[in-house]
């Protein structure tokens, strides 16, 4: 072998053998980062940190009425079916449907026929009766008359005078009077029609006042007085106050729910029965806050709530409850008597995160309240 072999040979050797001694015999060393290198890295890890930006608005708590709203319609206070007491036709039906009657209007009248001829003949006989009632009296203070004679005249005056107060009783059924001041709702009969007692003549319902009928849970109707005065909303539209009157005291089987009516003055006859209604109950003072209903969002078990941003900048959320509403947004409970709402950012953060907040702009003020400067600057953020 040439000589310039063999050392080539020996030199890569030798080469491979150092380099293959450091995997055995050489302990690795651990190179400390340089102080640029700690910064670019510590600002990386603190890039995950920065806070989000989001506005918020201050808001105080004030105490205002919590009411309680319930679903029901107006009803027409009384209903009545007029009818006829006695025999005959029809000879006069003076009102029509939708008519304004007084309390004794006369709806349907029935053919006299021989009533009045029945009610001259007991009058006369009355006034016979009571001269041989008079002439027994006198006969008898002189002597010529017994005491069965003057009980004779006695008793036929009284029958006289009944007789007398059937007939006009008996005429008087020949006409059927309105019950009350009301509305005609319905007629019955026509003029010819043959009736006999019991048959309707005309349906009256009394509209003033005007009741709002609703039902209330359980848990609401421990609370209810008569007497509450309440507020009313018929068709979305018109305000009406009133007094509740009637409170149930049997739940409905199924819904487990208690009867309410609340009357209400309707002088114009302006609110008819049937009317869609949202009746609203005091159930006392509470603190809330008022807010606009975008606000509200819902958290993992899906309940509704607010966040808000604390003292140290972190992000809460409070699960609220709404207690009233109005054209300017929604009063909620549950949230601190003072604290600041997220108003815009709301949707990207989340509870115990740290934020940037500053004030909206309809406050008239922007304010950092952010404790995050120290947290960069320790992080090699300048601030």
């Amino acid at each position: 072998m040439k000589k310039t072999y063999a050392w080539s040979i020996g030199i890569a050797v030798a080469i491979l053998g150092w380099l293959g001694s450091g995997l055995y015999f050489t302990e690795g060393k651990s190179i400390e980062p340089s102080i640029a290198d700690q910064r670019l890295r510590d600002a990386e890890v603190a890039a995950d940190r920065i806070p989000t930006n989001v506005k918020i608005k201050s808001s105080v708590a004030k105490e205002i009425t919590r009411y309680s709203t319930t679903s029901g319609k107006t009803q027409n206070k009384r209903t009545v079916v007029t009818r006829t007491e006695t025999t005959g036709k029809i000879v006069s039906r003076p009102v029509e449907r939708g008519d304004f009657v007084k309390a004794g209007a006369v709806l349907c009248e029935i053919s006299v026929e021989d009533r009045k001829a029945t009610l001259t003949e007991a009058e006369q006989r009355l006034a016979q009766a009571k001269i041989d009632f008079l002439g027994a009296q006198k006969l008898r203070k002189q002597g010529f008359n017994s005491e069965s004679a003057i009980a004779a005249a006695k008793t036929m005056l009284a029958q006289a005078q009944a007789s007398l107060k059937r007939s006009l009783v008996q005429l008087e059924k020949t006409k059927v009077h309105a019950p009350f001041d009301g509305i005609v709702e319905q007629v019955h009969l026509e003029e010819g029609d043959f009736v006999n007692p019991g048959q309707a003549c005309g349906t009256v319902i009394d509209l003033d006042p005007m009741l709002l009928t609703a039902r209330v849970s359980q848990t609401e109707v421990q609370d209810l007085k008569t007497g509450m005065r309440v507020r009313g909303t018929i068709n979305g539209t018109q305000t009406i106050f009133g007094a509740i009157t009637f409170i149930g005291s049997q739940s409905d089987v199924e819904t487990r729910t208690y009867p309410i009516e609340v009357q209400v003055a309707n002088e114009d006859l302006k609110y008819r029965s049937g009317f869609s209604v949202e009746i609203e109950i005091p159930m006392g003072e509470t603190f809330a806050h008022q807010i606009s209903p975008a606000l509200l969002t819902l958290d993992d078990r899906g309940d509704v709530g607010i966040r808000v941003v604390d003292e140290e900048a972190r992000v809460q959320f409070y699960n609220v409850s709404i207690v009233a509403e109005d054209l300017a947004g929604v009063w909620v409970s549950g949230l601190p008597y003072k604290t600041d709402i997220i108003t815009v950012g709301q949707e990207i953060v989340v509870a115990g995160e740290r934020v940037t907040a500053s004030y909206s702009s309809n406050q008239g003020i922007t304010q950092n309240i952010s404790n995050t400067i120290g947290a960069a600057s320790s992080a090699g953020l300048s601030p």
